[in-house]
């Protein structure tokens, strides 16, 4: 439950009881238990609230209750029988004021999801778990750190780089990678496409299956998909040396050894054939889309991993064209798309000779993943 969503809860609680202000009583109990001033409760309400703190919440309001007494009553009973012991000096107040103040700051820069990133940030910095910080504010930041998560703010605020650059790593289909400006960060659309690959490996009945990504930048498809399927032959190819770099981390990282890259411009060194799959999520943004780019993909993110500098096709025409020939009969080529370009893509793969097997929206019900077979 979120912080709003318990005051209101106590509040009612409390009125069926009778409490004449029960607001003001469940404010103070509540502002107590986190250790947080009453003022700063209401612009922390999406606050979420650990186990203790709920459970700790609901014992106070059974014995004010049970009483029928309010809560500096209550409490001073408890200091002067000794049952609970004067606090001592906690940081948590001071603390969610700084986290406060960084999310106010990303929203006057125009920053979408502030209170989830600043959380990051903060994360990051204090060596935690994003959903531990609540537990782990009752300490002191020490100047260090404070100077870090100023740093960190600004570069997202001000600067807006990306989140993902800034903290170095982000999760892809349940793994860690390294990111930073030599690759695109990898996208939460981009896991549709190796969930739909996943269940055509499956469907295939080979445990060992030989795949190919073209354009693989950080490894993020390559290593998903090496992992899934540990007794696979995976390669990576990508022209880019630099990104190739990243990707190699990320496969000692995730411990996939059966995954190797290679520098390619799509297929142009590719020695293998016969894959059971070939898969891309190529440069698809046209170049009149990417003038109009948030300033964090368009001043970050590599342009040569964004789009073709034309209409948006032109990998896919050259991908579906030269793969034909590096498959296996009855093999898949899956591309991610665009959010508009699926009847396209599927039109290019059937004119070169593909069973197309379906166009796959995302969550947002926009059109995703094309999945061809070579007949």
């Amino acid at each position: 439950m979120r912080l709003l969503e318990i005051i209101n809860f106590s509040k009612e609680y409390l009125e069926k009881y009778s409490f004449s202000k029960s607001r003001v009583e469940s404010e103070k109990l509540i502002a107590y238990v986190l250790h947080m001033d009453r003022i700063n409760l209401y612009s922390n309400f999406e606050m979420e609230l650990t186990e203790n703190e709920k459970k700790e919440i609901k014992t106070f309001l059974k014995e004010m209750a049970r009483k029928r007494k309010g809560f500096d009553e209550i409490l001073k009973e408890k200091e002067d029988t000794k049952e609970i012991e004067k606090p001592k000096e906690d940081f948590k107040s001071e603390n969610i004021e700084i986290l406060t103040k960084s999310i106010q700051y990303l929203k006057k820069y125009g920053v979408d999801n502030a209170r989830l990133d600043a959380e990051y940030i903060f994360a990051n910095v204090l060596g935690i778990k994003r959903n531990a910080l609540m537990l782990n504010f009752h300490d002191k930041i020490s100047e260090e750190q404070k100077s870090q998560i100023r740093e960190y703010i600004v570069r997202r605020g001000k600067k807006r780089e990306p989140l993902q650059y800034i903290l170095k790593e982000w999760e892809f289909y349940g793994l860690p990678f390294i990111v930073d400006e030599r690759v695109l960060i990898p996208r939460p659309d981009t896991e549709i496409l190796v969930e739909e690959c996943k269940f055509l490996l499956e469907g295939l009945g080979n445990d060992e299956p030989k795949i190919l990504d073209i354009g693989t930048g950080s490894g993020a498809i390559s290593i998903s998909l090496a992992k899934l399927f540990p007794k696979s032959k995976v390669f990576g190819a990508d022209i880019s040396k630099k990104a190739l770099e990243v990707a190699t981390q990320n496969r000692e990282l995730n411990g996939a050894s059966n995954v190797t890259f290679v520098v390619s411009d799509v297929f142009e060194n590719i020695l293998e054939k016969d894959f059971d799959l070939i898969v891309s999520n190529p440069p698809y943004i046209p170049l009149t889309e990417y003038e109009e780019l948030m300033p964090e993909v368009k001043n970050y993110e590599p342009m040569g991993a964004l789009t073709d500098k034309g209409d948006g096709y032109y990998f896919y025409r050259k991908i579906s064209e030269e793969a034909y020939d590096f498959l296996k009969k009855g093999g898949y080529l899956a591309f991610e798309v665009g959010y508009n370009q699926g009847e396209e893509v599927s039109d290019i793969m059937k004119k070169i000779g593909y069973e197309v097997m379906g166009i796959i929206k995302d969550y947002g019900n926009n059109q995703r993943v094309v999945i061809g077979r070579k007949e």
